[in-house]
């Protein structure tokens, strides 16, 4: 049986309502797509819409929970990771991802770019501005930008026939 690919998709608990939609259909083409959605696993922002949408076609739904309880999981995540870690868990999000896509959010977002860049993966910035922080690794090649979720979605197959994920 092949390996899934993991898209973790990064971003706020609170977040504008274009954001949130976005983070919406964006879940909805990585279902599409045979794709497992990570993400934070909370009952907020772009972790909720995100897994709403992969849930709306049928797709797979992964949280990695900062505490030791269900409580505050998305009805969206199948299967919840509990990890007492807090803000830790921000690792196995980005280590357990194929491609990371960050959506707008605060420091724990900013802080899940670094460790995936740092960790060599992919990222992709759907609509947030990060200014000029991770220079060195757009030209790498490990950090892309995109303004809907079809050209993240574009970049992702990119990715990974580029690097076979």
């Amino acid at each position: 049986m092949p390996r899934s690919t993991i898209i973790g998709v990064m971003g706020g608990g609170t977040a504008s309502s274009h954001d949130l939609e976005n983070a919406y259909q964006l879940g909805g083409l990585i279902a599409q797509n045979g794709w497992v959605l990570l993400n934070g696993g909370r009952r907020a922002g772009i972790m909720e819409a995100s897994a709403k949408g992969a849930k709306s076609l049928g797709g797979l739904t992964v949280g990695i929970l900062p505490g030791e309880s269900r409580r505050g999981t998305s009805a969206f995540i199948d299967i919840p990771v509990l990890t007492g870690m807090g803000n830790a868990r921000n690792c196995i999000n980005v280590l357990s991802s194929d491609v990371v896509v960050a959506c707008p959010g605060g420091a724990g977002t900013l802080s899940e770019i670094a460790l995936a860049l740092k960790s060599r993966r992919p990222v992709i910035l759907l609509n947030f501005n990060t200014g000029n922080a991770f220079d060195a690794y757009r030209e790498q090649g490990l950090l892309h930008h995109a303004t809907t979720p079809e050209e993240v979605v574009e970049l992702i197959k990119k990715l990974l026939t580029r690097d076979a994920l």
